[in-house]
């Protein structure tokens, strides 16, 4: 990679040892890359590329879809000038690229690290980010938003452009957005980036649609003639006239392409080649010149340029650390105990094999939530819907209403996105949806876009819903059995986090009912879910000091009344912590519990996260950070015990 590098930018070795990316080196902000030669935005790219490749040695990180957007990237801070233009990023973490071309290369290698870049689009590190995107849909609609404000405020001669993946454009929110601003009739550029992928290769006719339009042998030249020609036929009288216009219609249809977006008023171009940056300025600057809405329809491929990351997108979505070198030998997983999502995915698979009602589905993250086991053994009950949770959980509505016991299998905040199915068609119908809530809880490097800590707070409100969390690893397949056998909604939550190992004789799991894991006189710490790992390692510390008991609540929803009363009752200290904000929280419930019963709260402590979004940052040190590692809950311990603290915060 980098002896290319020298032989693209001309550089001997000892000067690319004085400067490696000397074009990225010299970048204050984007303005410089409109005067650039066409052989220097050739050698940008190979500098971006390299870079990209250098970062993975330090850490995991978004890869493949970064290194498929690089001469896009380009070409658009080539064509517009994005500190006066607006630029949004669906699904933002293909934003590397533009970053480094905004001048943030020399903060580029704290990317992903605790007070460094964050891997998404964030408008505290510069003016180029408008939005924190990290949710995929969105772009169009926010992009309409900002003409509609230009407008009003007397900024058109602005331009506003909105780039959103073919995956993530069957997103029922897409759609919305295309017939708002067909209507409007602003103008307005939409970069469709077609690579046959979300994070897994993307479903539905949609995607189907867009191959027929990518394989359409016409190029975009003889179909702007044809059109043109088409313009010029001349309209007579009915009935005459309505034949003319049906022909008119169906060439176009046959020979441009495009049509569904046609008939919402936006003007559709392409497809074109997303890795020819001249060919790509020629097209940027034609439809930035159109009026109205416009569809630019550009073919990239994920993990271009690099050919381990362009044969295997998947594995190369967010890869683990590697040596460039030895980037094809680079699956090697990370040491520790396997993870909670690996439980979660060997139960499910488990209860598909004993019950053919029991069926899974996901949104577009069959990779993410380590499904694909299931895919090959269950295909007729395997359903990813693409990026569409709210169709999600709506779908697995109706299939309760047939008998079958859905699991809906999402990251925790994904499943925000389908809030009102939750309410209207799952929760107010009593239906027996499970719903697996992966990254539950602090997700470290992606940070605050994608950390779980609302979903006890968002569902606790909702009659007939059931919420646990299992606190290590042989209870998650306990909590899926008593998931499947209850007769209404239940959601599981769980961590982006290696499962705590216990050697305990697992009982049935009772719906409502906690578990004390130790006993002690001198107060009782309560964790709910993935705390308990936290919570027993902080009552060893202070063996010794305190005798502490640990009890491992299981439940938020409904709340063990029992071990609310017993624990307050013992008239010692009770300590609760969770991986959720403190508002709305497990906490939050125990206090509610306890108040309702005139208990006194006066020695109950709650641990939780702070009322603020929390940066990206290494797991561990983010627990630390809000109070929720095992020194710090020592420290509180021993302050609630009214010991002298000898741990720090």
């Amino acid at each position: 990679m980098n002896n290319d590098e020298d032989a693209v930018s001309g550089n001997s070795k000892e000067d690319s040892k004085e400067k490696k990316h000397p074009l990225l080196e010299g970048l204050v902000d984007a303005q410089a890359l409109r005067t650039m030669s066409r052989s220097d935005l050739t050698a940008l790219a190979a500098e971006i590329r390299d870079v990209l490749c250098n970062l993975l040695a330090t850490r995991t990180a978004h890869f493949a879809s970064n290194l498929g957007v690089i001469e896009l990237c380009i070409a658009l801070h080539c064509e517009f000038d994005f500190q006066k233009d607006h630029l949004i990023w669906d699904t933002g973490h293909q934003v590397y690229p533009h970053k480094l071309v905004t001048g943030r290369y020399h903060e580029f290698p704290s990317i992903r690290t605790r007070g460094g870049l964050m891997g998404y689009p964030n408008p505290s590190e510069s003016v180029y980010d408008l939005f924190m995107t990290g949710h995929a849909g969105a772009s169009i609609s926010t992009a309409v938003g900002l003409r509609s404000g230009d407008l009003l405020t007397g900024h058109s001669d602005r331009r506003t452009v909105a780039v959103i993946g073919d995956g993530a454009f069957p997103s029922g929110m897409v759609f919305e957005a295309l017939n708002n601003a067909g209507e409007l009739e602003d103008d307005l550029t939409i970069i469709l980036n077609d690579n046959k992928m979300s994070i897994c290769p993307r479903v539905g006719a949609v995607a189907t649609y867009l191959d027929r339009l990518r394989s359409n042998p016409y190029y975009t030249g003889l179909k702007t003639e044809v059109v043109r020609l088409l313009e010029h036929v001349p309209m007579f009288g009915d009935p005459t006239e309505r034949l003319l216009a049906q022909m008119k219609e169906g060439v176009k249809a046959g020979l441009l392409g495009g049509m569904l977006f046609e008939e919402l008023n936006i003007r559709y171009v392409g497809p074109i080649d997303g890795h020819d940056i001249p060919l790509l300025r020629k097209y940027m600057a034609m439809v930035r010149e159109m009026k109205g809405p416009v569809l630019l329809h550009v073919v990239t491929e994920k993990g271009h340029g690099y050919k381990p990351a362009a044969e295997d997108p998947v594995f190369f979505h967010t890869p683990p650390a590697f040596r460039v070198e030895q980037a094809e030998d680079a699956a090697t997983p990370s040491s520790g105990c396997p993870p909670f999502t690996l439980h979660a995915r060997n139960a499910i698979a488990k209860k598909m094999a004993e019950d053919d009602r029991v069926t899974i589905i996901t949104a577009a993250m069959c990779q993410g939530n380590k499904l694909e086991p299931i895919r090959e053994q269950f295909p007729d009950r395997f359903f990813d819907v693409g990026i569409c949770e709210s169709h999600a959980v709506a779908f697995a509505a109706g299939q309760c209403k047939m008998g079958l016991r859905p699991i809906v299998d999402i990251y925790s905040t994904f499943l925000q996105r389908s809030y009102d199915q939750i309410f209207q068609e799952v929760t107010l119908q009593d239906l027996p949806v499970v719903f697996m809530l992966d990254r539950a809880g602090l997700t470290g490097p992606d940070g605050p876009t994608h950390h779980g800590l609302f979903d006890i707070g968002y569902l606790r409100v909702f009659p007939n819903i059931v919420i646990m969390a299992p606190g290590y690893a042989s209870e998650v397949e306990r909590m899926l059995d008593a998931a499947l056998a209850y007769d209404h909604p239940v959601a599981i939550r769980y961590p982006k986090a290696s499962a705590l190992e216990l050697d305990r004789n697992i009982e049935p799991v009772e719906i409502g009912k906690s578990e004390r894991i130790r006993e002690g006189i001198d107060g009782t710490i309560i964790a709910f879910g993935s705390m308990l790992d936290q919570a027993l390692a902080a009552a060893e510390i202070l063996d010794g000091d305190l005798d502490v008991g640990v009890v491992n609540a299981r439940f938020a929803k409904p709340i063990d009344l029992d071990m609310v009363h017993s624990s307050i009752e013992a008239g010692k200290f009770v300590i609760t912590v969770e991986e959720h904000t403190k508002m709305g929280g497990f906490g939050s419930a125990f206090v509610e519990s306890a108040v309702e019963r005139r208990l006194d709260t006066r020695q109950v402590h709650c641990l939780a996260i702070d009322d603020r979004y929390i940066d990206h940052g290494d797991r561990d040190e983010l627990l630390a950070e809000q109070g929720l590692g095992a020194k710090q809950i020592v420290a509180r311990c021993r302050e609630a015990a009214g010991l002298v603290a000898s741990y720090s915060t």
